[in-house]
């Protein structure tokens, strides 16, 4: 039935926009403190270098990965999702606010990770809940599914940009300004009604599929390191740039900026694009396009050629991430599409992990030109090696040409 909110045969594009907005701020909230990561771990009482930021940031994450299925879980027996996305949503404000006490309770690093850990397993409720809410919506998966990658990709950007301009006034200020976000998010999602219909994808389930449809592997495979890079920008990139050419928090926020804004305003009209001529020169050719790109970074001469080499970074990825997405649409059946996104948003998650540990590592022991080089190959490696399945499983357009799941 055609609600009040539906506009042109279009159903819910307000609640559309609410959760969209959602799942944005709880973006703009996590990557504040990305930029200045160093200041705010020196601030909290942290020791110095990437190894700390590593592990600063990969304890909320691993949270991320540990603990999405289980708020799934919780929505369906409650058969409700705003409540658990309110929860979530003013929970991991709780923790922000409960890390700039740590420095006086002089708990250590340690007790740092213990809460980045809780804040993170509260966050993915806001965050995994808010987009299964999208898919719970009408209208269509790929426009609730785009709506969810720009509002990805424009709250890292400003998230970055913020909290690099914050982190240079205070270096806790990011933390702050992360639980004001994380509020507002909880207000919002109170606003939006409840169209529960299924949770979130128990890891089992994913094998499962995977076994039944081994085709979801090509998907997978490119998303698990398209995150890996995501991961590794995140955490490398800010000490990269930090380190070698002198930047502030301010910045090295821009900088990341210069790849998220191109990433999230270009998903949708690659993706258009890749519906017109299939998906194999979008994936493999822009993957290749994407591992230089990024190669390019680490071996810049100075910032400016640097930060250009930023901009094609985003370029890249902008072009290689709908097309991935939508393979997954073009392999699986149509009953069978909800698992399969739920399995490529697992290895997405494992692989922005990843970048974290694999770029940390790397950066730390060896050095950051390596570690560039290495996540750069990685992604040229995945497109030379997957090349042939990809144009196996990919139709030569989305329009009149039968998938492979059906």
């Amino acid at each position: 039935m055609v609600t009040a909110d539906a506009v042109g045969g279009e159903q819910f594009p307000g609640e559309r926009a609410k959760l969209a907005m959602v799942v944005w701020g709880v973006l703009v909230s996590q990557v504040m403190l990305y930029p200045g990561v160093e200041d705010v771990i020196a601030a909290l009482g942290g020791p110095p270098g990437i190894r700390a930021g590593m592990w600063f940031l990969v304890a909320e994450f691993a949270a991320f990965v540990a603990f999405a299925t289980v708020w799934g879980a919780a929505s369906d027996a409650l058969g409700r999702r705003v409540p658990l996305v309110v929860a979530g949503a003013l929970g991991g404000a709780v923790a922000y606010l409960l890390l700039v006490t740590l420095p006086s309770l002089e708990v250590g690093f340690g007790g740092v990770l213990f809460v980045r850990v809780l804040g993170g397993a509260l966050t993915i409720g806001a965050f995994s809940l808010s987009i299964t809410m999208l898919m719970d919506l009408s209208g269509g998966h790929g426009r609730n599914m785009g709506a969810a990658g720009i509002a990805i990709g424009a709250g890292a950007g400003l998230g970055a940009v913020v909290g690099g301009g914050l982190a240079t006034i205070d270096p806790l200020a990011p933390v702050y300004g992360g639980a004001v976000a994380l509020v507002a998010v909880a207000l919002l999602a109170a606003t939006v009604p409840d169209r529960a219909s299924g949770g979130a994808i128990p890891v089992g389930e994913v094998l499962s599929g995977l076994s039944s449809r081994p085709q979801l592997s090509v998907p997978y495979a490119f998303g698990f390191v398209d995150r890996l890079t995501a991961g590794f920008f995140s955490l490398v990139g800010v000490y990269y740039f930090r380190d070698i050419f002198g930047l502030d928090a301010f910045g090295a926020g821009l900088t990341l900026a210069l790849f998220f804004v191109p990433f999230a305003l270009l998903q949708y009209p690659f993706g258009v694009l890749s519906d017109r001529i299939g998906r194999f020169l979008p994936v493999v050719v822009g993957s290749i396009g994407y591992g230089i790109a990024i190669a390019f970074v680490g071996l810049s001469p100075t910032y400016a050629i640097a930060a250009l080499g930023m901009v094609f970074v985003g370029i890249c990825g902008g072009l290689v991430s709908p097309a991935t997405l939508a393979l997954v649409t073009d392999v699986a059946a149509v009953d069978e599409r909800g698992a399969a996104m739920g399995g490529f948003n697992v290895f997405g998650s494992l692989g922005f992990l990843a970048g974290f540990l694999v770029g940390g590592i790397t950066a730390d022991v060896i050095g950051y030109l390596e570690a560039f080089l290495l996540v750069g190959g990685l992604e040229v490696a995945i497109a030379i090696v997957a090349a042939r399945a990809v144009r196996r499983i990919s139709p030569e357009t989305d329009v009149g040409v039968p998938t492979v799941g059906g």
